[in-house]
């Protein structure tokens, strides 16, 4: 490329002593050449602050800015946003927890700048050792965005990843802020369909990033105790639903949204659940317009006793893996089990967005 643009790669941490020195060397480790390294420590009481600022030391392309008090995930991601350079092309997220292989802001830098129409790039991501972002015909390098968020709305391809997983282009950023929504802590996967609305998307076909999921992480810690991904999936759908999808197709996929959302309510409330979690998707559902139903909760649950009774074998199957997974020893088992059945699910998505979709993706 006649210049290098600048890529401003960004860090917010909070108590990320235990990988930050593994993440800040994949940077450092980088073909790529023009970049700069903002770290932003949400008032750690960890070593966050010690770590960081050693690397500062020792670059001068490292610089770390350091919180007055502990603010929220969202908010401190729109913190580090806004410490990008005024002449940064390009920002680069990434967790505390996460790293970037060598080649990371070389071939996705690459991918936008051959198309300038791009505003968001993603790459094949390995998450927790597992080839993840792999929902794209090869080799689609630029898709329509308005068409890529059609596909994913209606239950296409998953390609957005966590933050670390993706480049976005600095005027993209610039022009919302916040970029996060702070009222949602799925705010990194809206913030996708957003840009997509006026921006194409890239993809590079090749593993770029890897994501650590642990006990540690916030969607650990709340969002997959209470699965906040339904609420988050359902606000995602009724803001950009209509935006990108006909009336038709938005009305359908509501309905799916919300099947997929009783059916989950009638098995907690049959399993038990506790009550916080139960609270959460009462007040999720009414802050989206869509208060909590008792009729429609009682067909669910019926409809959940009736497959129960009529085909129990999957259901205790499913119990056994959990048991097994929770027992530990024998939980790889399980884990390889439900591992398969991922695979088979994505090779469904492929094959479905395949037939739509372009394989050259120009």
């Amino acid at each position: 490329m006649a210049t290098t643009p600048l890529v401003s790669v960004v860090t917010p941490v909070y108590n990320g002593e235990r990988y930050l020195a593994e993440a800040i060397e994949s940077v450092l480790a980088q073909t790529y050449p023009h970049w700069e390294y903002v770290i932003v420590d949400n008032a750690s009481t960890d070593r966050t602050g010690a770590v960081a600022q050693r690397y500062a030391a020792r670059d001068a392309r490292i610089r770390v800015v350091t919180n007055a008090a502990t603010v929220g995930v969202i908010e401190n991601h729109n913190l580090a946003f806004a410490e990008i350079s005024p002449a940064a092309t390009y920002v680069k997220p990434l967790h505390a927890d996460d790293w970037l292989f060598p080649e990371c802001l070389a071939r996705m830098v690459d991918a936008a700048e051959r198309h300038p129409s791009v505003g968001l790039v993603s790459a094949y991501a390995l998450v927790n050792g597992w080839v993840d972002l792999d929902g794209l015909p090869y080799p689609s390098t630029r898709v329509p965005g308005r068409q890529l968020a059609r596909l994913c709305l209606i239950g296409g391809p998953y390609v957005f990843g966590s933050p670390s997983s993706i480049l976005l282009r600095a005027d993209v950023v610039r022009r919302r802020q916040p970029f996060f929504d702070p009222g949602s802590i799925h705010a990194d996967e809206a913030a996708c369909y957003e840009v997509l609305q006026d921006a194409d998307f890239g993809f590079v076909h090749q593993v770029l990033t890897a994501t650590r999921k642990h006990a540690r992480t916030v969607s650990a810690s709340f969002a997959d105790r209470v699965n906040s991904y339904l609420a988050g999936n359902l606000r995602i759908l009724k803001r950009y639903g209509p935006a990108f999808l006909s009336q038709a197709e938005y009305r359908r996929r509501l309905d799916q949204r919300m099947d997929e959302y009783y059916r989950f309510l009638a098995r907690r409330f049959l399993t038990g659940c506790g009550r916080d979690v139960w609270d959460y998707h009462v007040r999720a559902l009414a802050s989206l317009g869509c208060p909590l139903s008792g009729t429609r909760l009682a067909t669910a649950i019926v409809t959940d006793l009736v497959r129960l009774l009529a085909s129990p074998g999957p259901i205790v199957a499913r119990l056994a893996a959990r048991l097994r997974r929770s027992g530990a020893p024998s939980g790889d088992t399980a884990l390889v089990d439900e591992n398969r059945a991922q695979w088979r699910q994505k090779d469904a998505e492929r094959v479905a967005v395949e037939r739509v979709l372009p394989k050259s993706g120009a």
